[in-house]
């Protein structure tokens, strides 16, 4: 989530490192050395998607809605070094290969769709 005042692009850095790397855990230092070392990739995204998502907490009343944005590492040598870490409020976390057949929360195989469609890959 979006704290109060904070751009969403320092959103996206701060969760992945509070719940995928449980940088919460980390000592000041390294966690200054992990925010070093994501800061580029993390300037360096695309926007796949901004507005309403199909939400199963979604009412009449409220309603999600979100950024999704595609942080590419395409030879894994990036983030894809660092041993995931589940911290936070995240349970698990894990690199793992994607096709149609992996059943996925709300929207976000709409997400994926997109992401596959700009790099021309297969889904």
């Amino acid at each position: 989530m979006v704290d109060s005042g904070e751009v969403f692009s320092k959103t996206l850095q701060r969760e992945f490192e509070e719940e995928a790397m449980n940088s919460i855990e980390m000592s000041s230092e390294q966690r200054l050395e992990l925010h070093t070392q994501l800061k580029q990739f993390f300037s360096q995204g695309i926007e796949v998607y901004r507005g309403y998502v199909d939400d199963p907490r979604n009412t009449d009343n409220s309603w999600m809605e979100t950024i999704a944005m595609n942080f590419h590492d395409e030879t894994g040598t990036f983030v894809g070094r660092f041993q995931l870490c589940a911290g936070d409020d995240a349970a698990k976390v894990q690199w793992m290969d994607l096709n149609q057949s992996v059943r996925l929360y709300a929207s976000h195989s709409d997400f994926l769709q997109k992401v596959v469609q700009y790099h021309k890959s297969h889904w």
